[in-house]
């Protein structure tokens, strides 16, 4: 017993009146395990089956990382303690150059305030889609100061929480998992109104990945300079890949016209030259 409490009053480091003996070790390592055992358990709870089909994937995701970060703030100040570092006579004491810190760092604490809003308020969740500067991004993960998206390129972006909370984002996943689309498209002036508007429809509804076929619509728009405009609305969940959506779309769409000789006209400009024939009169007398 002597040989252990010998073992654990052994001095490793020693720093004027603080000292750090085994047993402060000791208490420091068991510190970070209760901590990480007590986060391992609590996201095996909240991402349990059945709590996770009760609630939002991304709202539960949230709730974790703000339980994360409360805990290791915890955690960090019971190991100052133990050390012998009080809390509140270290940030007094560093008072001047907090300030300082705070004002070279300004832009970094603006992230985090903002990651902290964007967790609490749950307004933006993992697998969002959201429209960030026209580029369409899936979130991955929420981080305190930066997030982490996927745009439609496979390409990893990185991006400052205060750009989220301080700029207009359009989140395409926020309401509800469908959203609505539309396909614009002109026709020949002479074009048979209601067989575009009937082919146009048909064209939504062999897509698979369209939903609620029942509200596919098609409009006539208006008369353009070069053609009749005209257009296709439809509902998808398949936001993030969209753009292949309409492509397949289109390229029903260009199919059932070739077969029903209907045209897609190309912009065109008649251009009318009026002559001065008064003025040609003098040029040709002065000429002669």
């Amino acid at each position: 017993m002597k040989i252990l409490n010998k073992l654990l009053e052994f001095e490793l480091i020693s720093i004027g009146d603080y000292s750090i003996r085994v047993y402060t070790l000791a208490y420091i390592i068991l510190i970070i395990l209760i901590t990480i055992t007590i986060l391992w358990l609590t996201k095996k709870t909240l991402f349990r089956k059945h709590k996770t089909k009760s609630h939002n994937e991304g709202n539960v995701y949230a709730l974790f990382q703000i339980i994360k970060y409360v805990v290791w703030v915890i955690a960090i100040g019971l190991i100052f303690e133990t050390i012998g570092i009080k809390i509140t006579i270290l940030i007094a004491g560093s008072a001047a150059l907090l300030v300082g810190i705070g004002l070279g760092l300004q832009q970094t604490f603006n992230d985090v305030i903002s990651g902290i809003i964007l967790l609490s308020e749950r307004s933006i969740r993992i697998n969002d889609i959201l429209e960030i500067d026209g580029d369409i991004i899936r979130i991955q993960d929420i981080g305190l100061r930066t997030s982490k998206g996927l745009n439609r390129d496979e390409i990893s972006i990185i991006i400052p929480n205060s750009l989220i909370t301080t700029n207009k984002v359009i989140n395409w996943s926020h309401q509800t998992k469908k959203t609505r689309f539309k396909i614009d498209v002109g026709v020949a002036y002479g074009s048979n109104v209601d067989l575009v508007i009937k082919i146009l429809e048909d064209s939504a509804f062999e897509h698979p990945d369209i939903l609620d076929k029942e509200f596919i619509e098609a409009r006539f728009l208006d008369f353009g300079n070069s053609s009749l405009d005209f257009q296709v609305l439809f509902f998808s969940e398949n936001v993030f890949r969209i753009g292949k959506v309409k492509s397949d779309i289109r390229k029903i769409i260009n199919r059932k016209f070739i077969e029903n000789n209907i045209t897609i006209p190309f912009p065109q400009m008649d251009l009318h030259l009026k002559s001065n024939s008064t003025n040609i009169a003098k040029i040709d007398t002065k000429t002669t």
